[in-house]
């Protein structure tokens, strides 16, 4: 079986489960790091053996290296909630590094260094500020659906969730409206595998980073030698902690808050149309009560966990569920597998509208490192919803979602739907 990325079909690699059947091969061999599966959407049976028979799994040889999958939700907690056992540092992604491409974030460090950069930045989030985007929000979600053709096919991502998303971005940057589709490139090329339809290889990407960090660096020249404003890049320049930090601290942080603020939402406003088309009861319930909105956005955000795992580096030797980690071993916390254990969640593989307790799931992580813009992303989403069932009885799925070829983030290429208007 050939695997694709976008309309690219990919060499079968050696290390891929896909087509393999996760009961019949040996346990040890499975190996969730790979792409292919979570591109073929056949991730779901992988997971559900792990945490049945070994939620704490050593996987001993893949394409990233020996490391650790932790598959259930206190486990994950348990790892998310500990940085004095499982440390941040050097990176918070299943891959060491990509090449001669690695730059320090608040997100892949330690306290006291993270707490200190981070609080810089959080106002941007804060629910003062909140508060006065939301009219924004509103306007540009009103926008974008009147504008979209009603009966005729089109793609969903491309007309909707990116449109949003950047346009969000833009705002939180101060970043030059009219170029703003540029930060959806970046943010795509910053987490992209190359071949795998974003860039064909490390030098396109490598290209694509210089761009984003030369228009990033004469925005923080400019913005260093204003007045402090209410921007991501003000903030960091005029920040105490962070106004002298190094240049590639800066480059790092800037992409973190760039994917942070595009990936989350995008694939959830897109993962939410699938998961109604999928669950047509939910549909009727949301048609039936428009207040469900709120409470559904945390569902979506659980059903689709849009950053599939995050990944931590053992400080010391430790014992978890049992098993001997080793200090330097690679622990990673699949909150996609999380957010599916029934032993926490009732009824986990149901999507479920009016699911009680819908916001205890594992996509914005736990502890220091909890997302920042959670708040922001549920807005945005329940704007997105509220605004859709004024305007139209379903957002259809007419052909097959593509979906991104990555094991990191968990998101969409494509999704062709049909607008229906209300009657």
């Amino acid at each position: 079986m050939s695997e694709t990325a976008g309309s690219q079909p990919f060499k079968q690699s050696k290390w891929s489960m896909v087509g393999k059947d996760p009961y019949t091969m040996p346990i040890g061999e499975i190996d969730l790091s790979h792409p292919g599966i979570w591109q073929a959407n056949e991730y779901l049976p992988f997971m559900q053996r792990l945490r049945q028979e070994e939620p704490v799994h050593y996987c001993q040889k893949s394409a990233v290296g020996p490391y650790w999958s932790i598959m259930k939700y206190k486990d994950i907690m348990e790892v998310d909630t500990s940085p004095h056992i499982y440390s941040s540092e050097p990176t918070i992604g299943i891959v060491d590094s990509f090449d001669e491409f690695t730059l320090p974030a608040f997100i892949s460090m330690d306290p006291p260094k993270h707490d200190e950069q981070r609080r810089v930045v959080q106002d941007v989030v804060a629910p003062a500020n909140l508060k006065n985007l939301e009219g924004l929000i509103r306007q540009r979600v009103c926008t974008i659906l009147d504008e979209l053709p009603v009966g005729e096919e089109f793609d969903w991502v491309e007309r909707v969730s990116i449109e949003l998303t950047t346009q969000m971005l833009a705002t939180l940057f101060d970043f030059p409206f009219e170029d703003r589709r540029k930060l959806t490139f970046w943010s795509d090329a910053a987490t992209a595998i190359p071949g795998g339809g974003v860039v064909n290889n490390q030098q396109e990407r490598w290209t694509a980073m210089q761009e984003c960090l030369a228009c990033f660096t004469r925005l923080w020249n400019e913005r260093v030698n204003e007045k402090p404003g209410n921007d991501l890049i003000s903030m960091l320049a005029h920040g105490e902690a962070t106004r002298n930090m190094p240049q590639e601290e800066y480059f790092g942080n800037i992409f973190l808050l760039i994917v942070g603020g595009n990936d989350t939402t995008r694939n959830s406003i897109s993962g939410g149309v699938l998961a109604l088309n999928e669950n047509p009861a939910e549909y009727e319930k949301l048609r039936a009560d428009h207040g469900l909105v709120k409470n559904m956005v945390s569902e979506i955000i659980r059903w689709q966990t849009p950053l599939a795992h995050m990944r931590r580096t053992a400080k010391v030797d430790t014992v978890l569920s049992g098993k001997q980690i080793k200090a330097g071993d690679k622990v990673v916390m699949w909150y996609a597998s999380g957010n599916r254990d029934e032993e926490v969640i009732e009824r986990a593989n149901e999507f479920l509208i009016d699911r009680s307790n819908a916001r205890q799931h594992l996509s914005f992580g736990f502890g220091l490192h909890r997302c920042m813009g959670n708040r922001l992303a549920e807005m945005q989403l329940t704007i997105v919803w509220e605004e859709i069932m004024q305007r139209f009885h379903k957002v259809e799925v007419v052909g097959e979602p593509e979906r991104v070829y990555s094991s990191f983030v968990k998101g969409f290429s494509r999704l062709p739907v049909v607008l229906h208007p209300l009657d």
